[in-house]
């Protein structure tokens, strides 16, 4: 089932403060692409774009999928989840009093997810077997890894075709975010996802990413079109290698 975004020109700003400049990039059928750059760069400002969240001041954003074509800006967050786009936030903003399974069921209120509530359920729980282990248990009690671990299995209850992953390895142990960037590569797998992942570790976010982009300050200054070419970037180098 094909899945894509087209993003053109996209301008937008927090009152009087730009945050993003003229941002263009295009995420195709299947692919994983990692939008880098450091905290204040404009990262997360594109996903809430994308998602409805904030609206752009010009340019467009394109989803396709599964042959119909539909322009984003303007669409309210639940018209887009519901054609099939999910987002994991940064910081997974889970219910802390709601267990394990109360806060993956919220991921399927969509329609087209509601018949496929058992499936998806099943689904998540072989995913990360410590979720059903723990599935009655209150989400605030557990670790940020298993935290983690409920943000996507939610984000697997919507039944997406597109995926945003805002910033998976904040507040994580080194060997958790590489689990967790290894979780999202094994998803888009078994899923047939489309994945544009916002991420700050370089180094796990090129080991799953067939391509990627470079934020700074707001504008794309550098497109990647493999983790080679990425490591080779001067401008990689500088922010994110210290060479």
């Amino acid at each position: 089932m094909a899945a894509s975004l087209l993003i053109e020109d996209v301008d937008a700003a927090y009152g009087a403060v730009r945050a993003l400049d003229g941002v263009s990039l295009k995420v195709a059928t299947g692919e994983t692409v990692a939008l880098l750059g450091t905290n204040g760069n404009g990262k997360t400002t594109l996903m809430r774009c994308i998602l409805g969240l904030l609206r752009p001041t010009r340019g467009r954003i394109i989803a396709t999928i599964d042959g119909q074509t539909t322009d984003l800006i303007g669409r309210s967050p639940e018209d887009i989840v519901n054609l099939g786009i999910a987002l994991v936030p940064e910081g997974r903003r889970l219910f802390p009093r709601l267990s394990v399974e109360e806060n993956l069921l919220l991921g399927a209120y969509r329609r087209a997810a509601r018949a496929a509530i058992p499936r998806n359920l099943e689904f998540c729980y072989d995913a990360f077997p410590r979720l059903k282990e723990r599935r009655a248990q209150p989400v605030g009690s557990m670790s940020g890894g298993e935290q983690q671990m409920v943000a996507l299995g939610r984000a697997v209850m919507c039944a997406p075709k597109i995926l945003l992953v805002d910033e998976p390895s904040v507040g994580l142990a080194p060997i958790l975010v590489a689990r967790t960037i290894e979780k999202i590569a094994e998803l888009k797998e078994k899923l047939g996802l489309t994945v544009l992942m916002a991420e700050q570790n370089f180094h796990q976010a090129i080991r799953i990413a067939d391509r990627g982009y470079v934020l700074v300050h707001g504008r794309v200054e550098f497109q990647g079109d493999s983790p080679a070419a990425l490591g080779d970037s001067d401008l990689v180098r500088k922010f994110y290698l210290g060479l």
